[in-house]
């Protein structure tokens, strides 16, 4: 786990702090597992018309925000008995500025989930392959944060907040493509329009956990992003 030494001398103490620290961060990577299965739950509500997919992100997401407010407490709990220094103070921080990000990411999972319902009732407008490319490399970016979290890695949380301006430039091309339907059928403006507010969901998603990566930086480096 991150913070401590995962090894420390046979026989040696663990602080109530070290403790701490590890338990919140195994759930804090627990509650990003959650999002990245409910992303992947959602890129197979949309792509693959999975209505079941759909419905298990949707009844998931209170789980997360569950996680959310209990690991909350416990961090503000932790530094006010425990006092924290250091890094472990930056860790702490950082970790609870971050359990937003991941909420509202899994948030944006939810909806395109609840879109893709939607969406499934008519037809598919097109092909979803670009929206399927913001899935893959969403998937991709939040597996690098866990290790970055994980791992204590700063590079990897570099990488990962890298990956976000791939989906921040697959959100412009889809964003033309659809304009470019309604403006050339207008029986397509509705399921259009409701493609451009799924492409935009996943664009904050992929903010939210570029956010988060930057907190993890933040933590490791005392640097800001």
């Amino acid at each position: 786990m991150p913070v401590v030494d995962p090894s420390p001398p046979a026989g040696a103490d663990r602080s109530p702090l070290t403790e701490a620290i590890e338990a919140i961060a195994g759930d804090v990577l627990r509650m990003l597992g959650l999002v990245k299965e409910a992303t992947d739950l959602a890129r197979l509500a949309l792509v693959e018309q999975d209505a079941s997919a759909a419905e298990r992100c949707i009844a998931g997401d209170a789980e997360v925000d569950r996680m959310q407010a209990e690991l909350e407490m416990r961090i503000l709990t932790v530094i006010a008995r425990r006092q924290p220094a250091a890094s472990d103070l930056r860790f702490l921080g950082g970790s609870y500025i971050a359990l937003h990000d991941i909420e509202r990411a899994g948030d944006y999972a939810e909806h395109v989930a609840k879109a893709a319902l939607d969406l499934a009732k008519e037809p598919p407008l097109k092909r979803y392959l670009d929206l399927g490319r913001c899935f893959e490399v969403l998937i991709e970016m939040l597996a690098a944060t866990m290790q970055a979290y994980a791992e204590a890695d700063a590079r990897a949380a570099r990488e990962a907040h890298a990956l976000d301006q791939e989906v921040d430039d697959l959100y412009e091309q889809i964003q033309r493509e659809l304009l470019t339907y309604m403006m050339e059928s207008p029986a397509a403006i509705g399921r259009a329009n409701r493609l451009l507010e799924v492409a935009r969901y996943l664009e904050r998603l992929g903010d939210h956990i570029e956010n988060v990566n930057e907190h993890v930086v933040f933590w490791l480096t005392g640097e800001r992003m």
